[in-house]
Formats: structure tokens, C-alpha cells, sequence
């Protein structure tokens, strides 16, 4: 029998409605019970005072490059970068080699995550085989083996026609359809944001547009179909203002945001830095703060990093040959509190939920067929729990990173706030 008591700290829980100073039993890797002055002789006690206590932290976006590209990142150190963000759960993206498109993959990633990761690992499959956009893949069969969603991500489909089709089958399965939205024809070519930034550079634009064609599209598939439809890392004034709507016409649509796209507009990059390209592309000044209200309002329901590692040789190269992607794991907390919390944007609930209760219930994880639930911290559920504090100085170094790449814009930032302790199943993982 194993026990945890983490003791005195702010226990925030938005799916059970807590916000006080209280104590968690974990015990056996369940929670047992949140109250004040719980006490357990056999417990390891976990002194939080002056801290946040929340259930574990749920990134339902990233890249863990294996199998296939395990020269810029693993299973196993891509879950211990996400361990020293606070993340006790995490889901990779499809866009592996091969592709995650049938049970053979999935079943991989998750027996491989099961014996090397320090954190939770619930895969999402691909939309089609080989994420090429043509023919469905093992929806329900990847389903079975572990995936939680379907995406094709960086590939979105492009073929309304078999997108309508992806979104029933994923509909009579009840796993979300995520769409990386971007229309590739009005994308081709470019690096960066389509804007006076582009021109003064002297770099090919990517449009908003790109992306709002799709989420346009998308929504109205959504509401044919009766689908749950999730946009990923949503970026364009536009997009959001149609999410919103399509939430208030009943439709089950949702919508995540990374940290770097609330936090940078393409007028905060280096000139020519790669560490600043990625996709969608940091947007303008004006978009920066549309998704910031977009948080705000409750048009965007969750924060995800799109941690996408790539190795130095790929990425140190001329801005217009580098791929696109950056780190997103280690920095999330300490960005969503700078650039939400501290300026008074949003409430320390409503980042919480963010990060926990939203995520669980859009994939499901909240539900007995995935285990115990996450995102809360309710007598039964998962014991994982994110200790992280909203005064705690610190500086990011990204060569100090778990991580396997070294890829980040935020090298060298000093931060107020950020995670300090990460519990999975009882066990602490990551401690600062």
C-alpha cells in the first residue's frame, strides 16, 4: 500500500466546484479524499503552503516524434518534459513514421508509453491512412487499442467529402474529430504570417484566411453530421468568432489555444529566428488579443502546447528550409499565468479548468471506460495531481530540458509562477 498527503495547499478543482485550503489522500494511486486535516500514519506527506493544488494537468496536444524521428524526441523524453511542465497526461499527435493510422501503431505507442513514460500517454489516431487524406483509417479498431481522437494535424484533410465521412465514424464511436485548420493552397509557400511583418522581411505569407476557410467548412460539417468537432491551436480573430457562434447555435464544438499564440504576435519575433516559426504562424497584435478574449468569453476551452521538437540540425537552418514547431511543455504554465492570470484576464479557476476539467470531458478521460477519470481530483479519480505556484521565480533554460530538442523562443525568460511539483498515480515524477 502506497500513500501520498499533500497537505495546506489552495486545492482548486473546478470539475468538483473546490476552491480552499485543503488536504489530498492519494492512496493506491486513487484520490481517497480532499477535506482538512486529513492524517495518515503510513502517508508520505507532501507539505504544499502557499501553493496551488489542481488535478493533473492535461496537454491534449503534442508531438513525441516515435516511432520514427526519435533522433528529436521519445516517448520516454517527451513524458518527462511534460513532467517538469506539471503535465500528468499527455497526447500525441499521429504524425509518427508510420503514421499512427491502425491498432499495430496505437498499441505501440501505448505499450511503449506504458513501460518507458513517467506520465500518461493516451494517443490520438490518424484521420486517414497515412494521414494522406484519401482513405479512412482504423477508426474504431485504433479506438479499441487506446486512441482517444482522430486528427490528421499537420496534414489536415482537405477533401470535404471524406472529412463529412470521418466525422460520422467518429461520431458513431463518440471520439472527437481535431482538425489542424488550414486550407494548403491558400498556405502554400509560407513562413510566417501574411502582414507588413512578412513584407519588412521580405518572407512569403501564410493568410489568417487559411485557417478560417477550414474551421468555416468544418463547423458546417459538424452540425450535418452531429459530430464532436475540435479546432486545434486556433489562431485568427475570425476563427474564434465562428467557434463562438457554433457554441451558441448548440453545436458540439470546442476549441484549444497554445500559450505562444495568446502570448507572441509576429511582431515579437527575432528577425529570422526559427525558434519563432511554427504553424499556425505567430498572427498580428490585433489577433493576440482576440484569442486572449476568445479565453476569456469561453469560445476557446482548452490550453494545449503543440510541443513539436525538432532536432538542431533541422531546425538551425535558413527560416524559409527550417520545419515548423516549437517547445511547449515546460514554459505553459508560467506563460498562461504572465500573460492570463497576472494581468487579471482570467481567475485562477478558470486556468485550471483549462488545463484539467475541459480537456478530460473533450476526449473522454473523465468517462470509466478510459480508467480511472481525470481532470478532478474527486474521491475515485486518478491520483495525479499538478502542484505549481503563481509567485515562484524562475528562469527557463532550455538547455537544462528533458526534452531531447532544444527549440523554444522563451530561452532565457524569466518567469513569476510555474509548476513545482508533478504527481501521476501517487508517485511523485517531477519535483523543482
Amino acid at each position: 500500500m502506497s500513500a501520498l498527503l499533500i497537505k495546506n495547499g489552495r486545492v482548486i478543482d473546478p470539475a468538483s466546484g473546490r476552491d480552499a485550503i485543503a488536504d489530498v489522500w492519494i492512496e493506491d494511486g486513487l484520490v481517497k479524499g480532499v477535506g482538512v486535516g486529513l492524517a495518515s500514519s503510513d502517508a508520505t506527506e507532501f507539505d504544499a503552503t502557499g501553493m496551488i493544488v489542481a488535478p493533473g494537468f492535461i496537454d491534449m496536444h503534442v508531438h513525441l516524434r516515435e516511432p520514427g524521428f526519435e533522433h528529436a524526441e521519445t516517448i520516454e523524453s517527451g513524458s518527462r518534459a511534460a513532467a517538469a511542465g506539471g503535465f500528468t497526461s499527455i497526447c500525441p499527435m499521429p504524425n509518427t513514421s508510420p503514421v499512427n493510422d491502425s491498432v499495430t501503431v496505437t498499441s505501440y505507442i501505448v505499450e511503449k508509453a506504458r513501460r518507458r513514460a513517467i506520465v500518461n500517454v493516451f494517443p490520438i489516431g490518424a484521420i486517414t491512412k497515412g494521414s494522406a487524406g484519401e482513405e479512412l483509417a482504423a477508426i474504431g479498431s485504433m479506438k479499441e487499442a487506446g486512441a482517444v481522437a482522430i486528427s490528421d494535424d499537420g496534414r489536415p484533410v482537405m477533401n470535404a467529402r471524406v472529412m463529412r465521412r470521418a466525422m460520422e465514424c467518429a461520431r458513431s464511436f463518440g471520439i472527437p474529430v481535431i482538425n489542424h485548420c488550414e486550407d494548403l493552397h491558400l498556405s502554400a509557400g509560407g513562413d510566417m504570417h501574411e502582414g507588413l511583418e512578412s513584407v519588412r522581411l521580405g518572407l512569403r505569407g501564410i493568410p489568417g484566411v487559411s485557417e478560417e476557410v477550414m474551421v468555416a467548412r468544418d463547423i458546417l460539417l459538424a452540425e450535418l453530421t452531429g459530430a464532436r468537432y475540435h479546432v486545434a491551436h486556433i489562431s485568427s480573430k475570425h476563427s474564434v468568432e465562428m467557434v463562438g457562434f457554433a457554441k451558441l447555435r448548440g453545436l458540439s464544438v470546442t476549441a484549444e489555444i497554445t500559450p505562444h499564440h495568446f502570448a507572441l504576435a509576429d511582431t515579437d519575433m527575432h528577425p529570422y529566428d526559427s525558434n519563432y516559426k511554427m504553424k499556425p504562424p505567430l498572427r498580428s497584435v490585433a489577433d493576440v488579443e482576440s484569442m486572449i478574449e476568445g479565453v476569456v468569453s469561453g469560445a476557446i476551452d482548452a490550453i494545449a502546447t503543440d510541443h513539436a521538437p525538432h532536432a538542431g540540425s533541422e531546425k538551425m537552418q535558413e527560416f524559409e528550409q527550417c520545419p515548423f514547431g516549437i517547445l511547449g511543455l515546460e514554459t505553459a504554465i508560467a506563460v498562461s499565468l504572465e500573460r492570463l492570470v497576472h494581468t487579471g484576464r482570467i481567475s485562477l479557476v478558470h486556468l485550471v479548468r483549462m488545463f484539467t476539467a475541459n480537456p478530460a470531458w473533450i476526449l473522454n478521460l473523465n468517462h470509466a471506460d478510459r480508467g480511472p477519470a481525470r481532470g478532478t481530483l474527486a474521491p475515485g479519480s486518478a491520483g495525479d495531481v499538478t502542484v505549481f505556484s503563481t509567485e515562484r521565480d524562475w528562469t527557463y533554460d532550455v538547455n537544462k530540458s528533458p526534452s531531447k530538442s532544444r527549440n523554444s523562443p522563451f530561452d532565457g525568460k524569466k518567469f513569476r509562477g510555474g509548476p513545482v511539483a508533478t504527481i501521476v498515480g501517487g508517485q511523485i515524477v517531477w519535483q523543482a
